[in-house]
């Protein structure tokens, strides 16, 4: 079901659905005891925490303490955000039936497709979970990993000596060649050249467009209309390369996430649910881009500008990269990634809908309501993190903070599939970077509210110089 006719209409449809996706959501009593929070109107809160959160997020933290409640658009719904790593843990070991994630995550659904991963729930989710999970187990990893070196040492291999650039760009550039090839599993140059612009695009939605999706009339005009008719190209090309995939001759051999996924339930004496649709593989790719491409970038940039703020870190970075234990300096690379997360997060909150009553941080909390564990100020308090103002790597090597103070993957049978394929192409990018190059920041950075995610307001601008071996 994947000709043009058929494209048109999944696309269509899915946009036409926003407000269900996910299946209902009920609706907590306007009367509910609530934890503390602001009593501005619904749309002025919702403005503050899609636009400020950087700045909002530590306010209601100082203003109302640990548990907080915001009122959302539409009708003032309520967002119950915790910030002690014992409430997070309330919420990520939360009955799964109980705490949905795809509800909270709706406001994707345009986009990724009612199949993703991360707008699933209760059995929905644990099917997917186990047919995507061999793609993303060790032996994956290391399969993808020398692809992602190659990639990774191409990009390096552009850069001029001496020059200065926005590293967010570079990143971003190079991130997609990683989702494009290792995940998609295209490699041919004319596909590629169709592909990265209709991905930019989709990566590249400003928050009008969310707030938009959910009045459908709207797609019929201007910035909605360019974002759909992107989303019908984009669809086109990926069902293309799937039914494609399908049938070709050296499926068996190739290592790709496509390929892998393709394969999943091929034997004879597979049932039809071992097997995923190609509705399906669409939208989990989807999901794999949007979730792996832009985050990823964006960690790699803040570390390349923190290391380059900090002589003595870059310096312990070049010895670990000119090391002789591969061990020892992955080790390091790995914890300075996990630093910039920790330090920038790119995401501000993880999220669950209530579908039944339930106690968290102390408070009986309504069917209906959203609660968070804000990854902002989790990632702020000291208690979880001892000067958490300054960059340092140390923190994640040879050891783990305490569990549910460092959540940029979140947690619990939720926790991001792909987080593992996230640190290993940190890891290869950053290697690669200072084999070649000494980085210097050029400049000062802050975070930027982008949509869902932020990203360096500057770009995260850095200066190379290269390094004689």
């Amino acid at each position: 079901m994947t000709d043009l006719d058929d494209v048109a209409a999944l696309t269509a449809t899915r946009f036409r659905a926003t407000r269900v996706v996910g299946g209902s959501t009920p609706s907590p009593p306007r009367d509910a005891a609530l934890p503390p929070g602001p009593r501005w109107p619904a749309l002025v809160q919702t403005v503050a925490l899609m636009r400020f959160r950087h700045r909002f997020h530590p306010w209601l933290h100082r203003r109302y303490g640990d548990v907080y409640t915001v009122r959302l658009i539409p009708g003032g719904r309520p967002l119950v955000m915790v910030t002690r790593p014992e409430h997070a843990k309330e919420v990520f070991a939360g009955d799964p039936e109980v705490f949905h994630a795809g509800k909270g995550n709706a406001i994707l659904g345009p986009i990724m497709g009612r199949h993703s991963l991360l707008l699933q729930d209760s059995v929905d989710h644990r099917r997917a979970r186990k047919l995507l999970m061999p793609a993303f187990n060790g032996h994956a990893l290391r399969e993808y990993a020398d692809l992602v070196t190659d990639l990774a040492r191409a990009e390096v291999g552009r850069w001029g000596d001496g020059s200065s650039f926005r590293s967010l760009d570079r990143m971003n550039a190079l991130t997609l060649e990683v989702i494009l090839r290792v995940v998609f599993g295209v490699t041919d140059e004319e596909r590629l050249a169709a592909l990265r612009p209709r991905v930019n695009a989709t990566v590249d939605v400003p928050p009008v467009v969310l707030l938009g999706w959910g009045y459908p009339w709207l797609q019929r005009f201007g910035i909605w209309k360019r974002v759909v008719d992107n989303q019908y190209e984009l669809d086109r090309l990926m069902y293309a390369e799937i039914r494609e995939r399908r049938t070709a001759p050296d499926l068996a051999e190739r290592t790709d996430v496509l390929s892998r996924l393709v394969r999943v339930g091929q034997g004879a004496d597979a049932a039809p649910e071992d097997r995923l649709s190609d509705l399906e593989l669409r939208d989990q790719l989807v999901t794999l881009l949007l979730a792996g491409h832009e985050t990823t970038a964006t960690a790699l940039a803040w570390a390349l500008y923190e290391l380059g703020r900090h002589p003595d870190l870059h310096e312990r970075t070049v010895r670990a990269v000119a090391g002789a234990d591969d061990h020892d300096r992955d080790a390091w690379l790995e914890a300075v990634l996990k630093e910039s997360m920790r330090l920038h997060p790119v995401i501000p909150m993880v999220v669950r809908t209530l579908m039944a009553p339930a106690r968290i941080a102390g408070h009986d909390l309504p069917a209906g309501a959203t609660v968070a564990p804000s990854i902002i100020v989790s990632h702020q308090r000291d208690d979880n993190h001892p000067d958490p103002e300054v960059f340092r790597p140390d923190r994640f090597l040879g050891q783990s903070p305490p569990t549910n103070t460092w959540i940029p993957f979140g947690g619990g049978v939720r926790r991001c599939i792909g987080a593992g394929f996230s640190l290993m192409e940190g890891v290869a990018v950053l290697r690669e970077v200072f084999e070649a190059f000494d980085v210097e920041a050029d400049g000062d950075d802050v975070p930027l509210v982008r949509n869902i995610t932020s990203v360096p307001r500057r770009g995260a601008r850095i200066r190379v110089r290269r390094r004689s071996r």
